[in-house]
């Protein structure tokens, strides 16, 4: 019972880490619109949503060169399955250079964070109606 429900949650669950990676790789950019020399980077959802389900990285990706554990002490390389923390990342491309080479361009930031939000809550929002649907179910 518990892995039907888990495989039914199982594509928002990603789709809401890989949302919420992106929302940090986002912020750390306008964080450092200012930085000198600073590049701003970003997530290919479709990349990181299927390695977080558990598929093949992308080809040229740095997920294909993983991390080895040395030492039983250490973190694991990748956490588990339905985590986007090491999806790879992309630098985005320059639209106006500027003098510090910064790459960040802050209304870009802001649009493209806005965005990921309104996808964030829609993904909250199929969740919350599959549970109304399970529970009502559950109740008739």
């Amino acid at each position: 019972m518990s892995n039907s429900i888990d495989r039914l949650f199982a594509l928002h669950q990603a789709a809401l880490g890989a949302r919420a990676y992106r929302s940090q790789v986002l912020a750390s950019n306008i964080a450092n619109a200012d930085t000198p020399g600073y590049q701003a980077r970003d997530v290919d959802f479709k990349t990181t949503l299927a390695q977080a389900l558990g598929g093949p990285p992308a080809a040229g990706s740095a997920a294909g060169s993983a991390m080895v554990r040395t030492s039983t002490r250490h973190m694991g390389p990748g956490g588990t399955q339905g985590t986007a923390a090491n999806a790879p990342l992309t630098y985005r491309t320059v639209t106006q250079a500027s003098i510090d080479n910064n790459t960040v361009d802050v209304n870009i930031e802001r649009a493209q964070f806005a965005d990921n939000a309104l996808h964030y809550e829609a993904s909250l929002t199929f969740i919350n109606s599959k549970i109304k649907g399970l529970l009502a179910a559950m109740q008739s």
